[in-house]
């Protein structure tokens, strides 16, 4: 036998429950802004998430401290290669331009995307001579675009740079890096 009055009664008190549930789910939702995307890049920190310009070598005085003088006119964009390089001359010439064989003496500083130095021979207080077949890719590349004399800005991705590996102590997995170079010599 049926009992009546449980079904008489789910069918005066479910349509109740479901209006409930559904002003329920509908107070439930959150007011705060949405979160920004997640970057498919990997990073080291919260912070390596943040997409921020990176740090150039104009923007920061301490970056510019003992260098050469630049050209009154120096080229305020990056220009890239095909290998995604980023270079700009600061200080044209017309001297002898190196090839990946050359061995190179320079002046130069290094320094994180948020601009924290990581290596310069400036602070050394001497050049830093060696072959460019020993150096990383972007430097390899990036050499060989100015001449004898000349200063160049170059902005490294990671596949250029260290990549995944980093150098411990100094530069983290993934690190794009930034270099002031001064051209003294080329053997």
């Amino acid at each position: 036998m049926r009992d009546w009055s449980v079904e008489t009664t789910m069918k005066r008190w479910l349509p109740w429950c479901l209006f409930s549930f559904v002003l329920m789910v509908s107070g439930c939702r959150s007011t705060s802004k949405p979160s920004p995307s997640i970057s498919t890049e990997p990073a080291t920190s919260v912070a390596a998430n943040v997409k921020s310009k990176p740090t150039t070598f104009l923007d920061m005085p301490e970056l510019q401290a003992g260098t050469g003088a630049m050209d009154a006119d120096p080229e305020l964009e990056f220009s890239m290669t095909d290998s995604g390089l980023k270079y700009r001359i600061l200080r044209s010439s017309d001297g002898k331009k190196p090839t990946a064989d050359s061995t190179v003496t320079v002046k130069y500083r290094g320094w994180l995307n948020g601009g924290k130095v990581f290596d310069s021979s400036y602070e050394r207080g001497e050049p830093t001579t060696f072959p460019l077949q020993n150096v990383i890719a972007g430097w390899t590349e990036g050499m060989q675009l100015v001449g004898e004399g000349g200063m160049i800005e170059l902005a490294v991705p990671s596949k250029l740079g260290y990549g995944e590996r980093g150098s411990p102590g100094s530069i983290p997995p993934h690190s794009h890096l930034h270099f002031i170079v001064e051209l003294v010599n080329v053997e």
